[in-house]
């Protein structure tokens, strides 16, 4: 018999069997919803005249059960407060002889390409959402469009030609559901055209490498140097190049302009896709930023950028900026994978860019993590051995470790030991064998208070033997904010 009970603290639909009698019924589905969590500790249940009323009771009766089930400890009550489920009893104390269990989560990310989401503008997400919501039509609330709403597409032509040199208009621009998305959208079009190769950078993203896999493309390792990209080992049968020319992903260093300008030629003469992968370009610390290679060659390049460097990942915002022979194709397989990307994020996001709020939130950014890097690349120097490798940009750095000392994979198992995530370089090799080993420390995730602790904490597990407890390292119990 299904029954339900309504009251001004409380909705829940509670379904008992009469069959061994109404009060014994009740009981068991009240317990049940307990032990389940369906009713938690400190829930304010109805009166028993009232859910008497509601379930066709006896009052007589939904007292019994409430009695039964505070005499088992299920509920508490005291007068004048009424009835409510009973705190869950306290866990035995683990003895301190036993060795506390490795915690769930690090207690420092170092690991590369996050943000700090402590430092998101909610103030001005806030102030943006108002602007946003109260003159907005009901439409607004319905479905959107596969290619983005038309207030973000303008906005971003508007902001990607003033800051990163793109040349596009809004007609190009699809929004998709973070990067990720839109990598796996754009390698199924290409797949399904014909093509049937794709050079990616060696090391690269392992990550996104396998999506362009996994859309049935073959992959080719393509060499990075000091100069970035070796694009002078592209091939005419390779159908499309994925790269970041910017800041390349995990070296750190800008692709050379003469490369630009062949893999431009490259693209031109042979009908070539680039895919431009600009995952921070708005973070360079010494100089302008290196512009876009879309603004060298716009219909050989799709430029992809995204909000998850700048905002925060959960956002789940991404944009490509698409040669006009892909726009449809893209649109296409975007409604076939989620319909469309949600619109309220991205008519907030519009405001920002439109009101400059973004622009300001950056430049703060960009100021914090510049001194991080700073901070992280004075430890660097001062411990023999280490070589930080890129130019001053991004959020992450590259560091190389000496032959004579410690592998990546013991380096890796101190960190973790010592609490801390970080990403070793082997791994963003096709083939990790008899590669460089090296670390990729993020100085970006951690929070303002925490960040100072997170260092000490990194370069304390450097320095260790492998034999130390984590909550011996210096650093390591002082972060109260991460």
């Amino acid at each position: 018999m299904p029954n339900s009970w309504s009251s001004s603290r409380l909705d829940l639909l509670i379904s008992f069997d009469t069959a061994g009698g109404r009060r014994s019924g009740l009981e068991s589905a009240l317990r049940a919803a307990i032990r389940q969590g369906r009713l938690p500790a400190g829930t304010l249940l109805p009166s028993t005249r009232g859910l008497a009323q509601e379930l066709g009771l006896s009052r007589g009766t939904v007292s019994a059960a409430y009695a039964q089930l505070v005499e088992e400890g299920h509920l508490a009550t005291r007068p004048g407060a009424g009835t409510r489920v009973a705190e869950a009893p306290r866990r035995a104390q683990v003895p301190a002889s036993c060795p506390a269990p490795a915690p769930a989560t690090p207690r420092h990310d170092l690991r590369p390409g996050l943000p700090d989401v402590s430092a998101f503008p909610a103030r001005a997400w806030l102030a943006a959402t108002r602007r946003v919501l109260n003159p907005a039509r009901p439409e607004v609330f319905g479905a959107g469009d596969p290619q983005g709403r038309i207030e973000l597409r303008n906005a971003l032509a508007d902001y990607l030609g003033r800051t990163r040199g793109v040349i596009t208009t809004p007609d190009r621009i699809v929004v998709t559901s973070g990067y990720y998305q839109g990598l796996g959208l754009l390698s199924g079009v290409l797949s399904a055209s014909g093509t049937r190769t794709a050079a990616v950078e060696d090391p690269g993203h392992n990550l996104f490498r396998e999506v362009v896999r996994r859309a049935g493309l073959t992959t080719l390792a393509l060499p990075v140097d000091d100069h970035g990209a070796c694009v002078d080992a592209l091939t005419p049968g390779t159908g499309a190049v994925f790269l970041t020319p910017s800041h390349q992903y995990p070296t750190g260093v800008p692709l050379d302009p003469s490369r630009r300008r062949t893999l431009c030629a490259w693209a031109r003469s042979t009908g070539g896709l680039i895919v431009e992968d600009d995952y921070d370009g708005e973070y360079r610390y010494d100089r302008k930023p290196v512009g876009a290679l879309q603004g060298i060659a716009p219909d050989q390049v799709v430029y992809c950028g995204t909000a998850s460097k700048t905002l925060g990942p959960a956002l789940r915002l991404a944009w490509m900026v698409l040669p006009h022979h892909l726009v449809q194709p893209v649109m296409r397989a975007k409604q076939q994978a989620d319909l469309y990307t949600e619109t309220l994020g991205q008519l907030v996001l519009a405001d920002l860019i439109t009101t400059h709020a973004y622009d300001r939130h950056v430049r703060a950014a960009r100021l914090r993590y510049r001194r991080r890097r700073e901070l992280l690349l004075d430890r660097v120097a001062a411990r023999p051995g280490l070589t930080a490798h890129g130019v001053p940009a991004g959020l992450h750095t590259l560091v190389t470790l000496p032959s004579d000392g410690p592998t990546e994979d013991q380096l890796l198992a101190r960190c973790a030991h010592h609490g801390l995530a970080l990403r070793g370089l082997t791994e963003l090799h096709h083939d990790p064998a008899d590669r460089p080993q090296g670390l990729l420390i993020g100085f970006a995730a951690p929070s303002e208070r925490a960040y100072p602790a997170a260092l000490g904490a990194l370069f304390a597990a450097l320095d260790s033997d492998g034999r130390g407890s984590a909550g011996s390292s210096p650093g390591v119990t002082e972060d109260v904010a991460s």
